[in-house]
């Protein structure tokens, strides 16, 4: 049973390593329950790898801060590795066995490094719920080898004291935000100041990776779209077709006064054919 999933598993991440891998990509609704829609994020820093899964070479020289996919992936569990571009999975940088994957979710996978400076694998289940009219959804992961810290928006604590591997998210008005990373509890910028433009219908999802003490420190960002709530009704503009300031009965009667005049019309233009012809 296993070797089936695994077999389709490694169809869909063949046909994402032959079209080009490393691609910021959109979300749509997590997939049916049964698979999930995984996307892959390079968060190790100044070493590309190539990504295997169950022994075979799915995503070939994925550089860092780079995301992949999405992908559908069938629920189960999945062997990757990650080795230096070219070398075999018996000499990794990383290896994780039975990596479980849920169904019926959007999952990040992200390679990191943990708070201690080691590589690490972790899946983060993204949050595509809908979203109100005019609001985006903000998610920070703190993926690097670093101390907590606050994250801010105009000078201004949002997501205090972070700390690796924890997120933080919130559901804010749709527009450009100024943001930067400082040490918890200080004005240290560590990371930034980025500019964002958080589009109304989407979640931007920010990972801070790489190390303090290696100065490293880099941002990477993935977009995941058509989180819109569906709309209640269709908002009719007047656009000069409609006084909204008239009852809705004026309009039928209106249409019903207009075709009695064409009609009129069109009997008083015959009427006056008719006695032409007859005078010839």
């Amino acid at each position: 049973m296993r070797t089936r999933k695994i077999s389709g598993a490694l169809g869909a991440l063949a046909v994402l390593a032959t079209g080009g891998a490393a691609v910021l990509g959109p979300a749509g609704p997590a997939a049916a329950a049964g698979s999930s829609k995984v996307y892959v994020v390079h968060g190790i820093p100044g070493q590309a790898v190539d990504v295997y899964v169950n022994g075979q070479k799915a995503l070939p020289n994925f550089e860092p801060t780079k995301v992949a996919g999405p992908l559908d992936l069938p629920e189960g569990a999945y062997d990757i590795v990650l080795t230096r571009p070219g070398e075999q999975v018996t000499n990794p940088i990383l290896s994780v066995q039975d990596a479980r994957v849920p169904g019926g979710q959007s999952i990040s996978l992200v390679a990191y490094l943990k708070a201690d400076g080691q590589p690490t694998l972790t899946p983060f289940v993204n949050d595509v719920s809908k979203l109100a009219a005019g609001k985006a959804r903000l998610v920070v992961r703190h993926t690097a080898a670093a101390p907590a810290v606050d994250v801010r928006a105009g000078g201004q604590p949002v997501f205090p004291g972070l700390a690796n591997p924890r997120e933080a998210k919130a559901d804010i008005d749709a527009g450009p935000v100024r943001a930067d990373v400082v040490l918890a509890g200080s004005q240290t910028v560590v990371l930034g100041p980025a500019d964002l433009d958080l589009a109304e219908g989407t979640a931007t999802v920010v990972y801070a990776i790489g190390s303090a003490e290696a100065q490293s420190l880099a941002i990477a960002s993935q977009a995941l779209t058509g989180l819109h709530s569906t709309p209640g009704a269709v908002a009719a503009g007047d656009g000069g077709l409609a006084d909204p300031s008239l009852p809705l009965w004026w309009y039928p009667v209106a249409f019903a006064g207009l075709a009695l005049v064409v009609a009129a019309v069109v009997t008083a233009r015959r009427s006056v054919a008719a006695a032409g012809h007859s005078r010839r």
